[in-house]
């Protein structure tokens, strides 16, 4: 797995072994940040959600975000993206990894005001992905910038909804059986 531009450009991260996970490919992470250029600048925050590698986040981080929160309930994982952002010597004010569930950290995230810019939430194919949906949907919660993005991966049969709360999804990029859900506030 390498970035694909940027920054750190052509730098091949760590990959686990023996691990099961489900990396986004080149080919769809290169689509998704073509998508994305307009929206990643040195203001942005990025959430990598249910992170795996980092993959995402760094190439966030490589492309110009500010700033990246990384979060997976894997210790293993967590300890591969630290890995990874020491490989690439990106500056530890830019990147926080946390070990937590994807619920358990937006909870704490909304009683704190936290906000992104941009999130991207892959998780296990099998998970219910409402749940994170309807936090970032909920009008109380503010967990989305207003202009912000959430991007969601998800197997071609699983079905996302066109909308959650204040969610509109404006995009589905289907490439095989991976889509990308795309929702904004509306």
């Amino acid at each position: 797995m390498r970035i694909i531009s940027g920054l750190y450009r052509g730098r091949v991260l760590k990959s686990p072994s023996g691990y099961k996970t489900r990396p986004t490919s080149d080919r769809l992470r290169e689509t998704l940040f073509n998508i994305l250029q307009t929206k990643i600048d040195s203001e942005t925050r990025f959430l990598d959600l249910c992170a795996g590698t980092g993959a995402i986040g760094i190439e966030a981080l490589s492309r110009g975000a500010g700033f990246a929160d990384f979060v997976d309930k894997s210790r293993r994982a967590c300890a591969l993206i630290e890995e990874n952002l020491d490989l690439l010597a990106v500056p530890e004010e830019q990147t926080v990894v946390f070990q937590s569930t994807a619920e358990d950290f937006l909870r704490r995230a909304a009683e704190k005001n936290e906000r992104w810019s941009v999130v991207f939430y892959d998780p296990p194919y099998a998970d219910n992905y409402l749940r994170v949906l309807k936090a970032f949907g909920d009008p109380e919660s503010g967990l989305l910038e207003a202009d912000g993005l959430l991007i969601a991966e998800h197997h071609a049969k699983n079905e996302l909804p066109d909308a959650v709360g204040l969610l509109r999804r404006w995009r589905l990029l289907k490439q095989g059986e991976t889509h990308l859900s795309f929702y904004e506030k509306n």
